[in-house]
């Protein structure tokens, strides 16, 4: 079954929802991030070293969330390293640039040696300063999101062995026996 709730098997009403919202994420990542190449692309900063890993950047960004929804739909966790990486490794660069957009804009904007007029610059440039903030946002849902399907696929059997996560006897054995108060009441 995988990450997939679509199996024959029964998955749990939390992990389908968690499911949905991570794939939700994961194309709304995919978005703002084509819009930042776009913005960038506005900018005419291809001639710049700067402004060619900024659009690197924003492609690493459409390559982890891709990463995400083949983790989503796979059969198998070997997608979640991929993921993982690629979240962490956006998300602290996306960061890293809306600092720099919101702080500098002058200077950033210098030194990408845009060829618009520096008015119209500061605004575009702010506007994906922006939507990388919003990127990086959703970068750590995305994280906690892929934790929690990463448990709900070991807990509901799909984890390694494809048993569900056993209970040991003595846990079994508490379940199942009448609970009483530690101190006399």
């Amino acid at each position: 079954m995988g990450l997939s709730p679509s199996s024959s098997t029964s998955v749990s009403r939390s992990h389908y929802n968690i499911h949905k919202l991570f794939l939700l994420c994961n194309y709304i990542l995919l978005g703002a991030a084509s819009s930042c190449i776009f913005l960038t692309l506005s900018l005419r900063l291809v001639p710049s070293v700067c402004g060619f890993f900024i659009i690197f950047l924003h492609a690493f960004t459409i390559a982890g969330a891709v990463s995400g929804c083949a983790m989503a739909s796979a059969s198998t966790g070997r997608w979640f390293g991929v993921h993982m990486v690629f979240t962490v490794l956006t998300a602290i660069f996306q960061g890293s640039v809306t600092v720099l957009v919101f702080t500098r804009t002058g200077d950033f904007l210098g030194e990408l040696k845009s060829y618009v007029r520096e008015e119209d610059g500061s605004v575009i440039l702010k506007l994906g300063g922006g939507l990388s903030g919003l990127i990086f946002c959703l970068e750590w849902v995305v994280l906690v999101l892929a934790f929690c399907l990463k448990y709900y696929m070991y807990v509901e059997g799909n984890g390694g062995n494809g048993e569900g996560l056993k209970r040991s006897a003595k846990v079994q054995q508490f379940e199942d026996s009448t609970w009483a108060a530690p101190f006399p009441v």
